[in-house]
């Protein structure tokens, strides 16, 4: 059968991808760590978040097969995969699955560590909008969640390894040079995602680390003044 070269992942997917794979390496890190690392811990959620938002605009003005308008499956799509009856481009319909499931828990797992507090010296940038019940059922599920993000991606890293050690499918390669060799001769390479993209999805992902980070917040009263405040 003829083989046919396309461009299969744009640059900034794939920066993405790899960006997050590290920076969710480094939140399971100075998380367990604890300690000083909470600072750190806690600029690297932002970066999360920001990944994340730039993520879901560039799944709908990125290129083709970024788009979740291409991957997303539906009920059939599923159906005819399990039975060895579907073929395409791009993340297959389990693979796609697997992918917005990871990405959701990861929004959910950040945005709840805005919230969250050790009850020590570590505090959300959002910590102040929610009561302390709150803030601690936040920082509680936060803890909880770690172990299921955990396990996600290690199935995630398990299965890319089973397809391209089993099934000859590498989908690392293409994730590293954009280009994958595909059977389909009538397969098309990615079109889209231009520059006027790139720029509104970074856009979007610098205004939301800036609301997720208290930008929106009044700011913090100013110190006494010198000499207000008694000596004993």
């Amino acid at each position: 059968m003829l083989e046919n070269r396309i461009k299969l992942w744009d640059l900034p997917t794939r920066i993405h991808h790899w960006l997050l794979a590290l920076l969710v390496a480094l939140a399971f890190a100075t998380g367990l760590s604890g300690g000083n690392w909470m600072n750190w811990h806690e600029r690297i959620g932002l970066a999360i978040i920001g990944l994340l938002a730039f993520r879901l605009v560039w799944g709908l003005i990125g290129s083709t097969y970024a788009r979740f308008a291409q991957f997303v499956p539906g009920r059939q799509r599923l159906i005819d995969y399990l039975r060895g009856r579907w073929s395409g481009v791009g993340h297959n319909p389990l693979g796609a699955v697997s992918v917005l499931v990871l990405l959701a828990l990861l929004l959910v797992q950040a945005v709840l560590g805005l919230f969250a507090t050790d009850d020590i010296a570590s505090r959300g940038p959002l910590y102040t909008l929610v009561s302390r019940d709150m803030a601690s059922w936040a920082s509680g599920i936060h803890r909880q969640m770690i172990w299921i993000v955990g396990a996600l991606a290690i199935l995630h890293i398990c299965a890319t390894l089973f397809y391209a050690l089993i099934l000859r499918n590498n989908m690392i390669r293409p994730m590293v040079t954009g280009y994958k060799t595909v059977d389909d001769p009538n397969a098309v390479s990615a079109r889209g995602g231009g520059l006027f993209a790139l720029i509104v999805a970074l856009g979007v992902a610098a205004v939301v680390v800036w609301i997720a980070n208290g930008g929106l917040l009044p700011p913090p009263p100013p110190p006494p003044a010198p000499g207000t405040i008694p000596s004993w």
